[in-house]
Formats: structure tokens, sequence, C-alpha cells
């Protein structure tokens, strides 16, 4: 590297945003994944004594310390490292790091790490090139994704490699970065005259989400656009951070553990009579960019599932609610997204449709049997069969609209719906009572 390439990377780095600036050099200035990284931590032991040799695979939302770590693992270990973006690089980019990694495995006897970024965004046949260099040994990797690895990367390079997964940071340790961005006069902001209030400190903590690369660049422009007093110094109070950033930052992917998490929440809230919970997770779903229909489809299922028979018109409601979405649109359309998840989430409860699957494992564990002769169809009947068939009572002959009589094959015992008495239900208790009472005086007589 000559004077004027050296000069070229200074200034670039001078210039780079201020998350890239203050990214952690080292242990002791990397904050957060104690579980994983903390000291005495099996992780970071091998690190420190440069005797990592499994491929790693970094999992976890944006802004935790995933390249970052990968960062540190390259200025402690005597490896070559490498780094590739799964966005911008492909095969032929694989093919050249391999190729000098065996050349320099085999001159010099040196192992070379490569840190691919963003891996889940390789398919199938990228990563399967993976697979040879990190069976022999001539690559160590460290693949960093924002997805379930075991959904976005191939099972074989799951199983060659140990999987680690970064939590989002705590307010707590966001503002602790944010404060050592404060105090360090090189990469930072310590040799600027600022005066940041504790509350500014505190909201961008909070809005970041967990996210230290979210909370950095917001403190970089609340700085870098506010003007200097007559003494000089630039002065952020919590007015200048909210200006900053202007919407909370919603971790949140649709094919993630995020969106199920925040699904699994919202359908508990509605099952369990929660109004208000219910409404929290639905406004995260619709300002992450949740599709309104994935909601609708949810609600329809909760409908019959959780409300069910307690208020039959809970399907038809929702149904509505639907409809008049694909009439409306957004943002008007998150009126009838609110009123179905209110309906369900104030409606009567019961799961007594589940009865269904009940009946359904009768079948698969015993086998299905014929229903009694009289209940079948009598142009299927058998000669013989025709006179048991007239043993078929019709309930609309009898007063009551009602008679007992087998329904059931023989041998099938049933005895699978429950309603619990909420709601409607109430009024088919009342129902099957005067049937049993019914009965009970007939066999009497």
């Amino acid at each position: 590297m000559d004077l004027f390439e050296h000069s070229r990377q200074e200034q670039a780095r001078k210039e780079a945003p201020l998350a890239a600036r203050m990214r952690p050099r080292t242990f002791e200035e990397f904050v957060g994944q104690e579980e994983i990284v903390g000291p005495g931590k099996l992780l970071r032991r091998a690190i420190e004594a440069d005797r990592l040799f499994s491929s790693l695979i970094f999992w976890g939302p944006p802004g935790t310390g995933k390249t970052t770590l990968a960062m540190i693992i390259a200025n402690l270990t005597q490896a070559h490292f490498e780094t590739l973006s799964a966005v911008l690089s492909g095969v032929a980019d694989l093919r050249r790091i391999v190729k000098a990694a065996r050349d320099r495995r085999g001159m010099y006897g040196t192992r070379t790490i490569l840190l691919v970024d963003e891996i889940h965004r390789w398919n199938k046949a990228q990563q399967d090139g993976l697979l040879p260099v990190v069976e022999d040994g001539t690559i160590t990797l460290i693949g960093a994704t924002t997805e379930n690895p075991y959904f976005s990367i191939i099972a074989p390079l799951i199983s060659r490699s140990r999987i680690f997964r970064f939590r989002p940071l705590t307010n707590a340790q966001v503002q602790m970065l944010l404060e050592q961005c404060l105090r360090d006069a090189e990469r930072g902001y310590g040799g600027r005259a600022l005066d940041v209030t504790a509350e500014a400190l505190e909201h961008l903590a909070e809005i970041a989400g967990g996210d230290a690369r979210t909370a950095l660049n917001a403190l970089e422009l609340a700085v870098e656009s506010t003007p200097p007093d007559e003494e000089g110094a630039r002065r952020i109070t919590l007015e200048v951070a909210e200006e900053s950033i202007q919407q909370r930052a919603l971790q949140y992917d649709k094919a993630g553990d995020e969106h199920y998490d925040t699904v699994s929440a919202f359908i508990k809230s509605v099952r369990g009579s929660a109004p208000d919970a219910a409404l929290y997770y639905l406004a995260k779903m619709v300002m992450a960019g949740e599709d309104p229909r994935f909601i609708f489809r949810r609600l329809l299922v909760l409908a019959a599932e959780d409300v069910g028979l307690a208020e039959p018109m809970a399907i038809a409601v929702v149904a509505g609610c639907a409809q008049a979405f694909e009439w409306v649109g957004m943002p008007e359309g998150q009126y009838h997204l609110a009123e179905a998840t209110l309906y369900l989430a104030t409606a009567a409860k019961s799961n007594s449709v589940g009865a269904y699957w009940k009946a359904r494992k009768e079948i698969e564990e015993h086998g299905y049997r014929s229903p009694p002769v009289y209940l079948r169809d009598s142009h299927t009947l058998l000669r013989e069969e025709k006179a048991q068939a007239a043993g078929y009572k019709y309930p609309h002959a009898y007063l009551t609209g009602w008679v007992q009589q087998r329904y059931l094959p023989e041998g099938v015992r049933g005895s699978w719906f429950h309603p619990q008495g909420h709601g409607y239900e109430q009024r088919i208790l009342e129902i099957r009572t005067k049937m049993k009472k019914m009965t009970n005086e007939k066999m009497s007589k």
C-alpha cells in the first residue's frame, strides 16, 4: 500500500457514517450478547485463543453486533480474513476466494476465515459451493443472517456450523453505546462541543428498538443538523432527538421470527378477550407492512376455532369486514381490521367446534364404520336391508321435531361435542336439556 492509498483509506474512514466509525474493535468495546461472548464463554475463549475452527452462523435482527463480532474475530485471529456480501457477490467471487485460500494454505499453512454477510440471500446452488471447502477446512465460514437459518440456509451447511442467536440490545445497552460515542474523541463526538440531555439519549435508545445502528444514525442526524448556539455548542434536546427520527424502528420480518411472535401474541390476545393488547399487536403488524388479507384470514380461523358457537355471527362479521376492506382499501380499511379484531376480542368464547378433531381422531385410530342401515341412501341398500331401513324415524313427524334414535355407527361412542354455555351455546344447552328430559319421560312411561 502506497502513501496515497493509505491517505485515501484514512479519509474514507473519517467520512464514514457514525455507526461505521464507532464499530467496536475489541471485546471491551463490544456491548450486548453476553450469553454468546461474555467473559468465559466458549466462543469468546475460542476467539481469544485463535482456535476458531468450526464454521459459525450469526443469526439475529439488524444492529445487534453480528458483523461487528466477525470484525473482532478478524482483528484477533492470525488467519487470513475475507468478506463477501451475498447481496453483491456470487459464485465467481466465491471461487476466487476459494482458490486463493487453497494456495495460501498450501504455501504458508495459513487458514482463511470468510464472512458472508446476508448469507440467506444466496440461493441453494450458491450455498452448495461452500460445502466442500467448509468440509475440508479450506475455509472457516462466518455467515451473518437476519432470517431464521433453519429456513433460509441449506441443511448440509447448517450441520457443519454452530448457530449463535443474537438478541436485540436493551435500551440500557444502546444508551451505553451512545455515551461511548459522545466520549470518543477519535471516532465519535468526544472532541465536539455538545450538550446532549439525558432525555434525548433515553429517547434515541428507546426508539432504536434494540438496533445500535439505528440509534447511532439518529444521533448523527441530530448532531449534524443542529446549528451551534452563540457559544459554539450544539444542544441536543428531547425535541431535537424526536425530530431526528420520525418513526419508531419496528423489528419485523414477514418471513422470520418477529412475524410469528407478533401474530401469535395477536391471536392469543384476541382469544384471551384482551382488546387493548389485540389492537396493539394489530397496529404493529399494519405499521410494519403486514398483508391485511393475512390478518383477516387469521381472524376468520379464530372466529370458528375460538369463538365458534358462542357467537355464530362472528364469521359473518369478520367476513363482512374483510369484504368491506376489499372495497375501501387503505388507509380507511384499518377501521375494518380494528372492528373485526374488537368484535372477536369482546365476543363470548368457545372452542367446542374443535369437537370435529375428536371425531376425525376416532376414524384415524379405529377406521370408518358404516352408519346404521336406516340412515343410508335407500337406493344403495340390498333387498334384505330395505326392511331395516323402514326403521328410520322422521323427526318432523313428531310434535317436538325431535325423536330419539341412534345416529352413530355401532361401536362408536361419540360424546365429543360439549357446548360450554357461553353466549349462544347457552341456548344449545337448553335445547339439549329439554331433549334429555323428554327422553327420560318417554322411558318412564
